[in-house]
C-alpha cells in the first residue's frame, strides 16, 4: 500500500503540485506533428498538466505554445486567425507570435506603446519523430533537449500513435513496470510464440538496477530446455517506459490533468521500414485520439470470445492496457491495494520516482543525463526480450546494458548509484 500523502505526491500534477513542478523540467510529448500540420493552419487545444493551451504552427513553420486564453479579456485563441507569422484573437485582433509577444493590439490608439509592456505565457518547443515536446518550467533552467538516438530514424522507420486515457497518468505507466501481468492480460489460447513463453512461467523473478536515467527492470522466467526468457524493459524519467514489442517501442504517459493522460507509442525498426500492419494501435483510435473500445461501451468485450479464446475477450493489447487501468478509477487510492513479490517493479518505480520528487521539493535537481547530447551514448537505455542459454547470465548476453552512459556528462545532475534495488516484502 501507499500512504495518501505519497499517493497524491506521485499523482497530483497541477502548477502548484511538487510532481506538477517536477515534471515541468523535463521535454514531455504535448501534440502529433500530424494535428498541426501546416504552416497557418487551424490551431490545436492543448490540455497539459491541468494548462489551458493552444498550439499553432505559423507562416514559416515554426510552432507556438501558447496559453489559451487572450491576455486581453480571455477569449480562446483557438478560435484565432493564423495568419502572417502570428495568432490573432477574433474579439479585439491582438496577435500573438510563437514567443509570446504581442504584436498587434489594433483597438488602441495608433501611438499606443501598451504591447511592447506585455508578454503572454508561451513555452518552448521541438518537433522531432513526429511529436511536438514542449518544455513548461522556468526558462533559465530549461534542459537540453533529449535528442534519443530513435529520432534520428527515417520517418518511413518509425509510427507513432496517440490516445486518450481516462485515468491518471500513473495508473497506464505502472502497467508498463510490470512484466507479471503478460502471462494473463494478453493471454492468447492458442500458445504461440511469446505467448507460450509467458504460460510456462507466469511468475517471473525480477531484478531491479538504477541507471543514470531511471531504472532497469529485468524480468526472468523459466523457458523451453532449461533456457531462460529474459525481458529487459526501462524506466525513463519523467513518465517514460522502453518496452520490447513485435519491435522496440517507447510507451509515454502525459497528464492532461490529475483524472486524465495521454499515451503516445513511439515505434521504430532499425533495419526496415514500418508497415500499416506494424500500427496494430492504429485502427482502434478514432480521429479525435479517442479510443472506440472504452468504459462506455465496456471496451465491446465478447464473453464468448473470453471463453474460448482469450483471457479478456477484449481485443487488442492497447484495450486490455486501458481496460485494466481505467478500471481501477479515475485516480486511484493506493492505500487499498495488497502489493506481492510480482510488484517488485512497480515498488521500486514508486519509491525512484517518490525519491526524486522529494529531493526536488528540497531544491535539488531533476535527475537528467542530458546536458550535450554528443557526449552521451545512450545505447545502455534499451530494450529487449530474448531467450538467453541456461549457462550465461543476461549481462553477459548483453554487455550494452551498463549501468551509466560510457561518456558522461559533468553537467548531468549527480551521479547514479551503481547498484541493484533490494527490495523486501
Amino acid at each position: 500500500m501507499l500512504p495518501k500523502d505519497q499517493n497524491d505526491l506521485l499523482t497530483l500534477t497541477g502548477p502548484e503540485a511538487v510532481m506538477g513542478q517536477f515534471m515541468r523540467r523535463y521535454w514531455l510529448p504535448t501534440l502529433l506533428s500530424e494535428e498541426i500540420p501546416e504552416p497557418d493552419g487551424p490551431p490545436a487545444q492543448v490540455r497539459l498538466l491541468n494548462e489551458e493551451l493552444v498550439a499553432f504552427r505559423d507562416t514559416e513553420g515554426r510552432i507556438g505554445l501558447l496559453d489559451e486564453h487572450c491576455m486581453h479579456r480571455g477569449t480562446s485563441l483557438f478560435y484565432g486567425r493564423n495568419e502572417q507569422c502570428g495568432l490573432r484573437c477574433i474579439y479585439h485582433g491582438w496577435k500573438y507570435d510563437v514567443e509570446g509577444r504581442v504584436l498587434d493590439t489594433p483597438a488602441e490608439p495608433a501611438d499606443s506603446n501598451f504591447k511592447s509592456k506585455l508578454r503572454h505565457t508561451n513555452y518552448p518547443c521541438v518537433e522531432a519523430g513526429g511529436i511536438v515536446w514542449a518544455y513548461l518550467g522556468p526558462p533559465e533552467l530549461k534542459p537540453a533537449f533529449p535528442h534519443w538516438s530513435w529520432l534520428d530514424l527515417p520517418v518511413n522507420h518509425t509510427y507513432v500513435t496517440k490516445c486518450f486515457q481516462e485515468c491518471n497518468y500513473l495508473q497506464g505507466l505502472e502497467g508498463e513496470c510490470d512484466s507479471s501481468h503478460l502471462s494473463f492480460l494478453h493471454r492468447q489460447f492458442d500458445l504461440e510464440g511469446e505467448q507460450a513463453l509467458y504460460a510456462m512461467d507466469s511468475a517471473p523473478a525480477y531484478e531491479i538496477e538504477e541507471t543514470d536515467f531511471g531504472l532497469r527492470m529485468i524480468a526472468s522466467r523459466k523457458g523451453p530446455e532449461g533456457q531462460s526468457y529474459v525481458r529487459v524493459s526501462s524506466f525513463v524519467l519523467p513518465s517514460m517506459c522502453w518496452i520490447p514489442a513485435m519491435n522496440k517501442e517507447i510507451h509515454m504517459y502525459v497528464p492532461i490533468d490529475d483524472t486524465h493522460s495521454w499515451r503516445y507509442d513511439f515505434g521504430f525498426f532499425v533495419d526496415r521500414e514500418a508497415t500499416p500492419e506494424d500500427v496494430a494501435r492504429g485502427p482502434e483510435i478514432g480521429p479525435d485520439y479517442h479510443r472506440l473500445r472504452n468504459p462506455r461501451n465496456h471496451y465491446l468485450q465478447d464473453r464468448e470470445v473470453q471463453r474460448t479464446q482469450t483471457f479478456t475477450g477484449i481485443q487488442n493489447f492497447l484495450n486490455h492496457d486501458s481496460c485494466a487501468t481505467e478500471t481501477m478509477g479515475p485516480r486511484f487510492d493506493r492505500s487499498r491495494e495488497h502489493l506481492g513479490v510480482s510488484d517488485k517493479a512497480v515498488i521500486a518505480v514508486r519509491r525512484h520516482m517518490i525519491e526524486a520528487a522529494k529531493t526536488f521539493e528540497q531544491g535539488g535537481q531533476p535527475p537528467t543525463i542530458v546536458a550535450r547530447q554528443e557526449e552521451i551514448d545512450m545505447r545502455h537505455v534499451d530494450t529487449l526480450a530474448e531467450l538467453v542459454p541456461a549457462n550465461i547470465h543476461w549481462r553477459e548476453q548483453f554487455p550494452h546494458l551498463t549501468i551509466r552512459s560510457r561518456t558522461p556528462s559533468p553537467a548531468a545532475a549527480g551521479e547514479a548509484p551503481n547498484r541493484s534495488l533490494g527490495l523486501s516484502f
